[in-house]
This record gives structure tokens, sequence and C-alpha cells, in this order.
């Protein structure tokens, strides 16, 4: 099966002040997909912009084809992206990366967003939730305007605790933050995942190293190519020794074991 396809747009909605779900009927990707993975999107009807832009794979129902993406405008590439209207065609190289594993028991899971890293965490709950398996998510953002999805999560049975930066709405403070109170309030989860800003993902992994919990996360990299060829993407992880290696997010990853990930 070729990894390349030509599919159109079935809606853009904006979500949010800068944040927009594509729907896509996009058949070959929906078959394939793993929560975690991403799709590497031509954002233009030209070469201009040269390089296409990672965008995880948010939503999938794979009864109707159909992928949904969840993204915010940051540059050129999204900004034209943000221009699709419904039957323009799209090309799309993907699925692609490392996704995460499902649990293999009935444990307690929980999962840490912070903003956009949500995108890819969706998808992994509607998995989990088709397997019966409800999970305690915890959202964080900057303001209340920037949290994403609570209602589309609580609406898959799982339960949601939220944390801002400004304190309108929910926790006042870090999503970690946030996630530590619980970890003394509660019983230690047997499985967390996690994605979201660089800094964040660092806390957590800390955190987790430090309560002996096991977990992934998903790294928000830069990417060219996607396939590992470019290397751009390269992040360092341990190799086992005391030392470390350089891995692809686009290949090896973007879903590392939260521990095995170096923090510079």
């Amino acid at each position: 099966m070729s990894l390349i396809s030509e599919v159109k747009v079935l809606k853009q909605e904006a979500i949010g002040p800068g944040y927009y779900r594509l729907d896509l009927d996009a058949p070959a990707a929906a078959g394939a997909a793993v929560p975690g993975q991403f799709l590497h999107v031509r954002c233009g009807n030209s070469l201009d912009p040269l390089l296409r832009r990672p965008i995880s794979i948010h939503d999938v129902d794979r009864e109707k084809g159909t992928v949904a993406l969840l993204y915010r405008v940051v540059g050129r590439g999204t900004a034209l992206l943000a221009q699709k209207r419904k039957d323009d065609p799209v090309n799309l190289l993907g699925p692609l990366g490392n996704g995460f594993s499902m649990p293999e028991s009935s444990g307690e899971v929980w999962v840490l967003a912070g903003g956009i890293g949500v995108a890819p965490l969706y998808f992994l709950l509607r998995e989990l939730s088709g397997l019966n398996h409800r999970a305690a998510v915890f959202l964080g953002a900057p303001a209340s305007k920037q949290l994403l999805c609570a209602r589309e999560i609580k609406e898959l049975g799982h339960a949601v605790a939220t944390a801002t930066d400004d304190g309108s709405e929910g926790f006042f403070g870090t999503v970690t933050a946030l996630f530590e109170f619980f970890l003394q309030n509660r019983i230690k989860p047997d499985r967390v995942y996690g994605c979201g800003p660089r800094g964040m993902l660092k806390e957590l992994g800390h955190i987790l190293k430090r309560k002996s919990i096991p977990g992934e996360i998903s790294l928000e990299e830069r990417m060219g190519c996607g396939v590992g060829a470019c290397l751009s993407c390269a992040c360092r992880t341990g190799d086992g020794k005391g030392g470390f290696r350089y891995r692809r997010a686009c290949v090896e990853g973007p879903v590392f074991p939260a521990g095995e990930v170096v923090w510079e």
C-alpha cells in the first residue's frame, strides 16, 4: 500500500482562537492508523511551501474511512491548511511514526495533555474507551480559551481535571503540578501517557522517574522529511549504558518510553 494519498476535505472547523479541526475522507490512512502516529501533510496546492507539515492523527472512524487532524496555526504552512474547505484536495504521506502501546491490563491509567498536545491523546482515549478502559485525564493550558476537547473526552467516559496557568479554569498552575497533587491524594497509576510542550514533558519525565511509574510520551519535534532521512528531528535517548544515543522522532518516535528520553 502506498503511503501517499490524495484525499478530500469533509469539514474544517475553528474550535478556538487559532485552533482548527480538519476532517478528511481518507480510508487508507484510517484503516492503518494507530494512536500516536502522524500524517505528513502538504498544506498548499503547490511546492510553496516546499516541506510538508507533521500533524498528529487526532481521531479516526475506520467504518466511515475518515481521519481528523487537530492543529494550531503557527506559520505559513498551517495558515494555508486553515484555508481548506469542503471537497478541497489534500495530499498526505502516512500514517508515519511509532505510536502508543495499549495497556495490557485493566490497571489505573492517567493521561496528561498540555495545550495542543491533546491532539494525539484523544485518539488514544477513544481506543481505550472502546476497550472499556476508563482513564483519568489531566488537561492543561495557559488560559481557559486554550483548553481543548474536555467535553469530547468526558463523552468518551473518561474523568477530566483541568489546570490553567492564569487560574481562569480548574487548578491554578501547571498540569504537572495538578498531576503531582493527585499523586499525593490518590492511588498511584499503573501507566501514564503524555503529550505537550517540551518543558511539560521534561517535568513529567522527572516525576515519573522519581515515583517509578511507567509511561510513554509523544515528543513535539521539528520534522523535515518525516521518514528518517534528513535527521532534523533527532533527539537524545538513553543507550542503556549510562550514556545516550540519537533517535529519530519521525521513525523511532514520536512516542518514546518516558524513561528513555534524555533532557538537555
